[in-house]
């Protein structure tokens, strides 16, 4: 009778288990962990794998495996591992956590394991595999026709060469994981996303989007196209109707756009690599983000603008974290923010301050407001409409490479440069002209989520901006080959000279605080034009000389 009841209980109970979905399984082992009854949460884990063998998730068998080893069951550990490694799920095939340094480290009484050797083994051998096909589709996407430009002496015909450049070949793939090497040991990757039937022959518009959470980021060897998923959906659905091209780079604490300047060159560089194989329209090359990925948006918008059309920005703290943030800079582009009532990176009343001192300075910047929603506002289906926004922004406006009007300030001569004028020298020892202001706001109200993480409004007594360097401005305008520079603790600059903006057979005038200070004649310098053009890959903003002026 005991055996009966027995076999009974024992099938009740796997009935019980089976009619529950995966995701409960392993929500119940994770609030077992949390109780600290690790047995019982093993058994859920096991149960869940068991059940349901065609949801199994990579990060919960290496959760698993975490479990098992911490109560001293080696063979079920390494069980769950060797399901891992055969494993070739995304974002992260499971060799991948085999061989990441933090499974050193949540392993390390089983390193001299043979059996952790063998794992060890095996996912090198995977992973070579795994990196030889990703080169190859590397060496497939940077594959071009052979350019003529080098071999071309005469300098006109050399200009007219370089703007009409088109090495571009058609690509096998909708879909690249682009290694992007940070120095000699250290390397991450960019995602880019090609329109359906992308054609070498037509220009296609380009956006690049900055993830958030910077700090908790790591820098990652490949990409998948997780990119084009969950928070990303409607990027990847209005790209796909509208044609553009998706890229999206990796960073982590030490290389980003935001907290340090050490990866701030990334965005650039990456441009140069992809406009050196797609075929990009360099008026319509377009830079967003979310959260810390936005704050970089607007960080390339204040401090290096020259290659974009125009920023947007989701949950956007609008503020240049390693130096000033000089708010005229917007002068030269546009930004558009999409900012939520319930946000604690950046509060409402301050969203509202920005934007009026925006409009007071003329400055095209708008901000749409969502009432209702959190800072993680895109994980929503009701963020659809801001993207539809910044979609028929983005198809209708366009980069003036020729701009008739400049404003520049910095505090860093790195970051002097915006389109054809450039701070090359600060004079922070000069008393700054009276029209050289600082423009900021006071910040009273912040939210901010409790210990029952409940969002509560804090009083704050802060200004919106840091101002820790001297900083120089220049503004400048030109006309009929004439221009006009004005400047402010600025000691030198540079002019780079198109035949779009001037004409060559004529004298070029140059005042700066209303003294000529230049009345000649520019001609064109080879050498500088393919040096500049190769540096920046830009065929609507190609200059064929520059001219320096100390003051």
């Amino acid at each position: 009778m005991k055996n009966y009841i027995f076999i009974i209980i024992t099938f009740l109970s796997t009935q019980i288990f089976s009619q529950e979905t995966y995701s409960n399984l392993i929500s119940k082992a994770e609030n077992l962990i949390e109780e600290d009854k690790k047995d019982l949460a093993l058994d859920y884990y096991t149960k869940a794998f068991n059940l349901h063998k065609d949801s199994i998730n990579s990060f919960d068998l290496y959760d698993a495996a975490e479990l098992s080893n911490e109560v001293n069951q080696a063979t079920q550990c390494f069980d769950f591992l060797e399901k891992l490694v055969k494993k070739n799920s995304k974002p992260f095939p499971g060799w991948y956590f085999i061989l990441d340094k933090d499974s050193r480290i949540k392993f390390k009484n089983l390193l001299k394991d043979n059996r952790w050797l063998n794992l060890v083994e095996t996912s090198n051998k995977i992973s070579k595999k795994f990196y030889d096909s990703i080169q190859l589709t590397n060496d497939e996407f940077f594959r071009t026709k052979k350019s003529s430009n080098v071999d071309i002496n005469d300098k006109e015909k050399l200009y007219k060469s370089l703007r009409n450049s088109s090495s571009y070949l058609s690509k096998k793939e909708q879909n690249y994981s682009i290694f992007f090497p940070i120095n000699d040991t250290l390397k991450s990757s960019y995602f880019i996303h090609l329109p359906k039937n992308y054609n070498p022959n037509k220009k296609y518009t380009m956006l690049i989007f900055l993830h958030g959470a910077v700090n908790y980021n790591e820098l990652r060897t490949f990409s998948t196209d997780d990119n084009l998923k969950g928070w990303n959906r409607f990027y990847t659905k209005y790209a796909n109707k509208h044609d553009v091209i998706l890229v999206f780079p990796q960073a982590d604490k030490n290389y980003n756009w935001l907290t340090s300047d050490k990866g701030f060159y990334m965005i650039q560089e990456i441009i140069r690599q992809i406009k050196s194989t797609i075929n990009v329209d360099d008026n319509k090359v377009f830079l967003t983000g979310h959260s810390n990925g936005a704050s970089g948006s607007f960080n390339y918008l204040v401090k290096q603008p020259t290659s974009f059309a125009g920023f947007y920005g989701f949950n956007t703290q609008p503020i240049v974290r390693t130096g000033g943030t000089f708010v005229q800079n917007i002068l030269n582009r546009s930004y558009i923010n999409f900012s939520t009532d319930l946000d604690y990176y950046f509060p409402p009343q301050a969203n509202d301050d920005l934007t009026a001192l925006m409009q007071s300075l003329n400055i095209d910047y708008k901000d749409y407001r969502y009432n209702g929603y959190p800072h993680w506002f895109p994980e929503f289906n009701g963020s659809e409409a801001a993207y539809k926004i910044l979609f028929d922004d983005l198809m209708n406006r366009k980069r003036n490479p020729f701009p008739k009007k400049l404003i520049w300030e910095t505090d860093d001569v790195k970051y002097g440069k915006v389109d054809w004028i450039e701070i090359t020298k600060l004079d922070t020892i000069s008393t700054k002209k009276e029209w050289q202001k600082n423009y900021n706001f006071k910040i009273t109200k912040w939210l901010e989520y409790d210990d029952n993480d409940s969002l509560q409004i804090k009083d704050v007594d802060k200004m919106a901006f840091n101002f820790p360097h001297k900083s120089g401005l220049i503004k400048a305008i030109y006309s009929k080959n004439r221009f006009d520079i004005e400047t402010s603790s600025v000691k030198s600059f540079r002019l780079y000279i198109s035949p779009e903006m001037i004409n060559l057979s004529k004298k070029l005038k140059i005042y700066a605080n209303n003294k000529l200070i230049y009345n000649q004649k520019v001609d064109y310098n080879p050498f500088f034009m393919k040096e500049n053009f190769n540096k920046n890959i830009d065929k609507e903003q190609v200059w064929i000389n520059s001219i320096d002026f100390e003051l």
